[in-house]
């Protein structure tokens, strides 16, 4: 994982952690196996404890967070493509949940774009403080159009032994495709393919 040395240039990385969860039916008939993954990095929160105005030393870097997530994860789905995407994080419990969101930004999101293949819809986001072991949903929406509703879900998340209370955990998810038995309407994919 090229990107993966990227971060640990700029951040203080305690550990990588993951998760893939294949579906394969929700009570109606097997359907296509949905894929769902998510991936998170632990690392120090150097404002843990304080307030501190300035937030760029989280932010700055954060690019290379957003490839290396983006990076893992896809390669998570095998030679399946990725349809949506969220992204999130916890604080520990000396952070704010403003350390989380500045990791998160655009700088990160383009690059988490880049990585699974393009995405032109708004990454659906979730950030809070907890403590250690505390799992996050992260949501999940179509990577293109975010009102197509078969992709709304999420992936549930959590580092066994994360954040501590100077730590962040900084993840994202990644799906193949629509919730199985997704039939409830709305805007489809096909129609977003035919107006591209």
């Amino acid at each position: 994982m090229k990107h993966s040395a990227e971060v640990e240039k700029h951040y203080e990385v305690r550990g990588w952690y993951s998760t893939v969860q294949e579906v394969r039916h929700d009570g109606g008939a097997v359907s296509d196996t949905l894929i769902k993954a998510a991936v998170g990095v632990i690392i120090r929160n150097p404002f843990a404890g304080k307030f501190v105005s300035d937030l760029s030393e989280l932010t700055g870097p954060s690019a290379a967070i957003g490839h290396a997530l983006g990076e893992r994860a896809a390669a998570l789905l095998g030679d399946r493509q990725v349809e949506s995407y969220g992204k999130g994080g916890i604080a520990g419990t000396a952070g704010e949940q403003e350390h989380v969101v500045a990791c998160i930004t655009t700088l990160f999101g383009d690059p988490l774009r880049e990585q699974v293949g393009g995405g032109n819809a708004w990454i659906s986001s979730v950030s809070k403080v907890a403590a250690a072991g505390t799992s996050i949903d992260i949501p999940l929406a179509h990577k293109d159009e975010l009102y197509i509703r078969s992709h709304y879900d999420a992936v549930t998340f959590c580092a066994p032994d994360g954040p501590r209370p100077d730590e962040l955990l900084i993840c994202v998810a990644v799906a193949t495709g629509p919730r199985v038995h997704q039939r409830v309407g709305g805007k489809t994919v096909a129609e977003l393919l035919a107006t591209a």
